[in-house]
């Protein structure tokens, strides 16, 4: 009865990769509570960055967003910020001051995917709260400016906002070929100018899989020696929200977290928020019951694929990969890759092109499941791995029930 052990059944459902502490007890979220409400009276009395002070129900009102629709967005952002319900009123608040908070974005190595996700996300349409109403103080894809008036702003910024400024980079960092990325009338590198930029900054946040590990510009041979901005910054906190792209309910989340606490969200070991990268993709995925079912698509157009079978067999990267765009998805909800019959590539891991590609078959990589440990032989022993290791946990449920409900009688009879 070893086996049975309460302790031995909790080491081996419970994987630390899986696990994500979504409920940390009253006194946390009281402390919590009153730190947000504290930083945003502060807020509140600081004037906006701007010179008019902008009305954000105008902003609503101006792109017919009614205010219903606003708290259905306050809901979904909150509950994606792994908070109580009770916080509603403060992130509501929070994205009301967001143009107290400069922003400063620039792009090195990359094709300004991650602009271009933003500014088509809605809910609340993003782009208007961002773009407006958050003060983006320097953006080189979507300001008016060019030439000196650009870097002019930008250095104006940089004094202006000394140590108060958020800092988005875009893109890899070319490290063995630096003038593969050179900008402006005095020529500086991308490490020059991420270096420069990020020293003044409050912290420096990596949009995309390029900036936060490399991307595909870092991808086998690698010839301008690509890497990602934690490799070339250094004194200033340093968040990654991977993904090709990265997904901009992420991108608001990091944002609206710091407008609200005043401090970064909690990091994984990648130095990626937990709210969005605490989930493994396999464990939320809609086709997830077929691949405990052993039912797989076996090739592009076959009756698996008809009907929606699991992609793993196809190369889908969803069991090694964490994110939450099976939970929020792309396009405003509207879907993803894995719900258009396309596997998960990987993308918000570090060498995902080399590593994860869908057409890579994961049998013949050297990737290991993490919740098996080890490198399997085919992806049926996978799937049949894991069904008796949900058997034997159903099993061990069935029998522990069936020994609490003999104790409870044993407990009963003594007390009659």
């Amino acid at each position: 009865m070893e086996f049975f052990r309460r302790d031995f059944l909790r080491e081996m459902f419970t994987k630390p990769t899986n696990l994500i502490n979504t409920n940390r007890g009253k006194e946390y979220y009281d402390q919590l509570y009153k730190k947000a409400e504290e930083r945003l009276n502060w807020l509140k009395s600081q004037k906006p960055v701007r010179e008019d002070d902008i009305k954000f129900d105008e902003y609503l009102s101006m792109w017919d967003i009614s205010r219903r629709d606003f708290f259905k967005w306050v809901s979904m952002m909150t509950a994606t910020l792994m908070l109580p319900p009770s916080f509603e009123p403060l992130v509501a608040q929070a994205a009301e001051v967001m143009n107290r908070v400069p922003v400063i974005w620039i792009n090195i190595q990359d094709c300004d995917g991650n602009t271009e996700a933003l500014i088509r996300s809605s809910a609340p349409t993003v782009d208007e709260l961002i773009l407006d109403y958050l003060s983006i103080e320097y953006q080189e894809t979507l300001m008016a400016a060019a030439g000196d008036q650009a870097e002019k702003c930008l250095e104006d910024a940089v004094k202006t906002f000394k140590g108060q400024y958020l800092l988005f980079v875009e893109g890899s960092i070319p490290v063995k070929m630096e003038y593969a990325f050179t900008t402006g009338r005095h020529p500086e590198t991308g490490v020059q100018r991420v270096r420069r930029l990020a020293k003044d900054a409050k912290a420096v946040i990596a949009v995309g899989a390029c900036a936060s590990f490399g991307g595909v510009p870092a991808a086998y041979p690698n010839p301008t020696g690509a890497v990602g901005v934690m490799d070339v910054v250094s004194g200033v906190p340093v968040v990654n929200i991977p993904a090709c792209p990265a997904n901009p309910v992420n991108i608001v989340g990091v944002i609206m977290h710091y407008v609200l606490t005043g401090s970064l969200p909690e990091l994984d070991s990648l130095k990626r928020p937990k709210f969005a990268f605490g989930y493994r993709i396999h464990d939320n995925c809609e086709r997830r019951a077929h691949f405990d079912a052993g039912e797989f698509v076996e090739e592009w157009g076959d009756e698996g694929a008809k009907n929606n079978f699991c992609l793993y067999k196809m190369g889908c990267k969803g069991p090694f990969t964490f994110n939450n765009c099976s939970i929020v998805r792309y396009n405003d909800g509207t879907n993803w890759p894995i719900g258009v019959g396309r596997g998960c590539i990987g993308c918000s891991e570090p060498d995902f092109w080399d590593k994860y590609a869908t057409e890579r078959p994961v049998a013949a990589s050297d990737i290991r499941p993490p919740a098996i440990g080890g490198v399997e032989s085919t992806v049926d022993k996978v799937g049949l791995t894991i069904l008796t290791a949900t058997a034997i946990g159903i099993g061990a449920h069935a029998v522990m029930s069936a020994l609490a409900g003999k104790k409870e009688t044993i407990t009963s009879n003594k007390e009659e």
